[in-house]
């Protein structure tokens, strides 16, 4: 049994029917080099079954803490069945790219079982129209809570369900089998939560003593204007109420050709070279809407602050920076210099404070009024009347320049999903993969009912800071 830290719990408080708080991916494979070249939906779950012991997501669920006295416990799930979290669909003819987008959404915008270890997959075959795709692919759409992962972790679990090769040689069993849980006893749970209660003074006085010298560092780099705090974020269609309904859309970029825009600017990063596409991205949108803002959008960035210990450690160790979009702005080449601007400002107060700093006070806010100023947050509709913290997120996560394999078969591409909430109903996952980067839009589709026309945004984004790269 193992309690979730404040910040993994948070997303559990912060899911509601209108928001489920799960990530994932669309994962295409090309089943070519599978033994005869054809995927049997058997061989998928024979594959998963062999790499349940590798992730420890797979097989525990939840317990909550009566009346959220405290944060829940995981316990290995003594009821776990394998084919009820992997699933298996068809698209109908003719298996286009926007069928699947939007098959992806419906399947995206369904809860996950909380009584259940909270993961799925769906197998999803007939992908024949996909322009660009070999003969015979499917995909597999993956939901994991948010409660569970976080990009880095989330990344473990790619590396747990894939190899180097098509066919590699079965894991080594466990020194100790699996074995499930029964529940814990109810009493026990309260008492468990009135001792970290009692305790929690002293962990918090150790946190405060950290904090006090980062304090000093932060007033300092003000100062000497080292960093500026982002004082007005603007509101846009994206920063109200969400709905229950989703979309999907991406495009996919070669890397090489990403790592030439961001040499236009001096000391620009990958990253910062996708948040300029994104800024002119947004620009373009929301200008074809009649609703240009005239201040910069801000996005938030994750940030990673998984020690080497922690690196197999499932749950969420990420803090935040934000980030000026510069969609203001119309020159591409301008917005990309005064994206890097910003996030090298961004990052200068991240260092000052210390980004495992702000995750830490996060184990203090109790757990009965976490839930409670979620659901009140909701019910309210505080969203339409409170300041939005940030326009949207840009979540980057690098991963590996060589092909992988799940089942025999050769991993493709993949595009991100991620959650929405109130507030905040736009959010672009970014995942790198074998000489390919993708970005992802995922929206609430009230608030972007034409999602075809914002990835041609993206593209007629990428294009103008590309052709940018070209001699002449």
């Amino acid at each position: 049994m193992e309690q979730l830290s404040g910040q993994d719990a948070s997303f559990l408080y912060s899911e509601t029917a209108r928001s489920p708080m799960h990530i994932g991916a669309l994962a295409i494979y090309d089943p070519a080099t599978t033994q005869g070249g054809k995927q049997r939906f058997k061989d998928i779950l024979a594959f998963i079954e062999d790499r349940l012991d590798l992730a420890k997501t797979f097989r525990r669920k939840l317990v909550k803490v009566p009346f959220n006295l405290d944060h829940p416990y995981w316990v290995e799930d003594k009821d776990f069945d394998l084919e009820y979290h992997v699933r298996h669909i068809r698209l109908p003819e003719p298996g286009d790219w926007r069928q699947l987008c939007i098959l992806s959404s419906r399947l995206h915008a369904r809860p996950l079982d909380l009584t259940k270890p909270l993961w799925e997959m769906t197998v999803i075959e007939g992908l024949d129209s996909v322009p660009g795709l070999p003969e015979g692919s499917y995909a597999i759409l993956s939901k994991f809570h948010h409660a569970c992962v976080d990009g880095v972790s989330g990344a473990d679990i790619t590396e747990a369900i894939h190899s180097l090769v098509p066919n590699p040689p079965k894991p080594d069993a466990p020194e100790k089998a699996w074995r499930g849980e029964n529940d814990p006893n109810p009493f026990e749970l309260v008492t468990r939560g009135q001792f970290n209660n009692l305790t929690q003074p002293y962990r918090f006085a150790e946190v405060m003593a950290r904090a006090v010298p980062a304090m000093g560092r932060f007033q300092k780099g003000l100062l000497e204007k080292k960093f500026e705090v982002n004082a007005v974020i603007p509101r846009t269609r994206f920063n109200g109420v969400v709905s229950s309904h989703r979309v999907v859309e991406g495009r996919s970029f070669e890397l090489d050709e990403i790592k030439k825009i961001k040499s236009l600017v001096e000391g620009a990063t990958v990253n910062d070279a996708v948040l300029t596409i994104v800024g002119g991205a947004l620009r373009k949108y929301l200008e074809s809407k009649r609703e240009a803002i005239g201040d910069s959008l801000v996005a938030m960035a994750p940030i990673s602050v998984r020690s080497e210990e922690g690196k197999n450690a499932g749950g969420n160790q990420v803090a935040a920076m934000t980030v000026k979009l510069g969609n203001d702005i119309a020159d591409p080449l301008q917005r990309l210099a005064f994206v890097h601007h910003s996030a090298s400002s961004s990052k200068e107060m991240t260092n000052a404070v210390g980004a495992k700093l702000m995750t830490d006070f996060s184990q203090f806010i109790p757990a009965t009024t976490a839930a409670l100023a979620t659901r009140l947050y909701t019910e309210f509709g505080m969203a339409e009347n409170v300041a939005p913290a940030f326009n949207c997120v840009v979540t980057n996560v690098p991963g590996p320049q060589f092909p992988l394999y799940s089942a025999g078969a050769r991993l493709v591409t993949q595009y991100g999903l991620g959650p929405i909430q109130d507030s905040m109903g736009l959010i672009f996952p970014v995942f790198s993969y074998c000489g390919n980067i993708t970005i992802t839009v995922n929206a609430c589709r009230k608030m972007m009912p034409d999602p075809e026309f914002f990835a041609a945004c993206l593209q007629e984004s990428y294009d103008e800071l590309a052709q940018m790269t070209k001699p002449g």
